[in-house]
């Protein structure tokens, strides 16, 4: 388990390098690809190359209706009241309640290693050489910390959600969904 403090360098020295072509796809799953970079903390010259896929569930588009279907866990029966009120309070105003749910899968299992006896400087410039070389859309290039790297992977979604919102709720207007 990672302190907080892990967690909190792990999500200040991450850096997509590559981002891929594309975004969270409205209306299908999207699958990225990464390869993630990190040097061993004690042991200088080593890098860790990690490869695997993260897999964005389609965007849910969550209205007002299914407001009583979002779980308040760990509060009491007056929170979810309050909750109820705060939404239909919301209605009378005219204010927009629906938002998009996003959800992602990572199978840690499907991660591979592979140890690189060089710096990091040239591991980063080959492999960011040979994405571009290759083209995949799909790929995603990531420098993290080697023994929290998988909030470098978090970090990653984070950002691919920020940046698909405005598509994905453009596509669900388009198509008289919001």
């Amino acid at each position: 388990m990672h302190s907080p403090d892990d967690v909190q360098y792990a999500m200040e020295t991450t850096r997509v390098l590559l981002e891929p072509d594309r975004r969270i796809d409205t209306f299908g799953d999207t699958n990225f690809e990464f390869l993630l970079l990190s040097e061993l903390m004690d042991d200088a010259g080593k890098i860790r190359v990690r490869t695997g896929g993260v897999e964005a569930m389609r965007p849910r588009l969550v209205k007002p209706d299914g407001m009583a279907d979002i779980e308040l866990e760990g509060f009491g029966e007056e929170a979810r009241e309050r909750f109820d009120r705060l939404v239909a309070h919301m209605r009378q105003q005219g204010q927009e309640l629906a938002f998009l749910n996003y959800g992602f899968r990572f199978k840690r299992g499907d991660v591979r290693e592979e140890l690189v006896h060089d710096s990091l400087v040239a591991v980063r410039d080959r492999v960011l050489e040979e994405a571009r070389e290759v083209g995949n859309p799909a790929q995603v290039i990531i420098e993290g910390v080697d023994d929290a790297w998988e909030v470098s992977i978090f970090k990653f979604t984070l950002e691919m959600i920020h940046q698909s919102v405005p598509i994905n709720r453009f596509d669900f207007q388009r198509r008289g969904l919001l």
